[in-house]
């Protein structure tokens, strides 16, 4: 794909970045630039800014409300967010659900759910994970049995994000369990309001609460939240995770923190001089810009599939495995430039209790929790050990 933008992209940037200059509050572009954590205010704030604007369905058809944007402007809206520093998006209605509302659903939940996603007014959450069903997650056990007009849900999630504030979660569960096992699985919709849901915390090294327990107790699910055909549901999960492991690429974010990463091994020393002097270090940097510059142009060409009506292939496990390497290794370079200046844990820096960190080096202080935090992406997603299979199945043909 040709990177050398048109005028018209040229313009669109223009656009993008006046939008950006005069609606994205400091508060929070100072919290995401100085990797502070996100509160749900924060997240709900920015999106309803974007609503406003029409912008937050990018990769939606227009009648839904999307904005009918190409490939390379969807590219230059994420990665000018990345570099002025806004919130994300979730993903988890916008690009997660939504598309396979939009593929597999019908017309009165296209009419219900996708507003309500574009405006913010749902937050949803993924109920996929089990205990014993993460990266062979067609083992799920958790049930679904239908009586009369609801189905009876009853079982464990686990892993799931941002669940103790979510309103809805989408869910594979268990309808047909004499079926073979990926016959046997059906798409719901579910109310986290519903009597018989319980969220548990699930407080993580950094002592975020990010992920959570849901357990369902006979909980009451209405038979018209069925997303498509009662066990068919591998099929859309499998639709949704293209859409998943794509957009955990992240590369707008990779190349703001690449920058990140330079401005720290100049302002760091070794043997009198700035760090990214120093040739092994140097070497480790310009190898990982180069991986990410060779990311950027496969998210181009999935991007470019898209928009010609193809969904991910298994060019979207390409972009999970490399994209979250990409991620880990930018964090492990970070906390290799500032040494021991990382080891101190200041959690009310980090909560933006203070304005400064209480080792007066504010860019080293969340270093540790933040490479600790992104261990975490080479497993969700689908690991990346099974990721790898799928591409020598379906790329390599072994």
């Amino acid at each position: 794909m040709d990177l050398n933008y048109q005028a018209e992209d040229l313009a669109f940037r223009d656009t993008v970045r006046a939008f950006l200059d005069a609606n994205l509050p400091k508060d929070l572009q100072q919290k995401v630039l100085n990797h502070k954590r996100l509160s749900k205010e924060d997240f709900v704030r920015w999106h309803k800014i974007v609503a406003k604007q029409g912008w937050v369905g990018t990769g939606w058809p227009t009648q839904y409300g999307g904005t009918g944007w190409t490939p390379v402007q969807r590219h230059i809206w994420e990665e000018e967010c990345a570099t002025y520093g806004t919130p994300p998006i979730l993903p988890f209605g916008v690009n997660m659900v939504a598309p396979v509302i939009m593929a597999f659903g019908n017309e009165a939940q296209k009419s219900y759910y996708l507003p309500r996603i574009l405006n913010c007014e749902d937050w949803w959450c993924q109920g996929y994970s089990e205990p014993g069903s993460g990266s062979d997650l067609a083992s799920l056990k958790t049930r679904a049995e239908r009586q009369g007009d609801h189905y009876i849900v009853n079982g464990q999630k686990t892993w799931t994000t941002l669940a103790q504030h979510a309103d809805m979660i989408f869910c594979l569960v268990r309808t047909d369990s004499g079926a073979r096992k990926q016959e046997g699985i059906s798409f719901l919709l579910i109310d986290m309001h519903t009597p018989g849901i319980t969220v548990r915390p699930i407080i993580m090294l950094d002592e975020d609460h990010e992920v959570n327990e849901v357990f369902f107790d006979n909980v009451k699910v209405p038979v018209e939240n069925l997303i498509g055909e009662e066990n068919k549901g591998w099929t859309y999960a499998k639709y949704l995770l293209g859409h998943e492991r794509t957009n955990i690429a992240a590369v707008g974010r990779a190349k703001r923190e690449l920058m990140f990463l330079k401005r720290l091994a100049i302002k760091q020393l070794k043997n009198g001089k700035p760090l990214l002097d120093d040739p092994l270090f140097s070497a480790k940097v310009a190898s990982l810009e180069i991986e990410i510059m060779a990311l950027e142009m496969t998210v181009l060409r999935v991007l470019s599939q898209e928009s010609a009506k193809r969904g991910p292939g298994p060019e979207a496990s390409m972009l999970k495995v490399k994209g979250t390497e990409v991620q880990q290794m930018l964090t492990e370079l970070m906390v290799e430039a500032v040494g021991p200046y990382a080891i101190p844990f200041d959690r009310s820096y980090l909560e933006g209790e203070h304005e400064h960190s209480v080792t007066e080096d504010d860019d080293a202080a969340p270093l540790a929790p933040y490479y600790f935090n992104y261990r975490k992406t080479s497993i969700y997603g689908g690991s990346n050990e099974i990721q790898k299979n799928i591409i020598t199945q379906m790329i390599l043909g072994l």
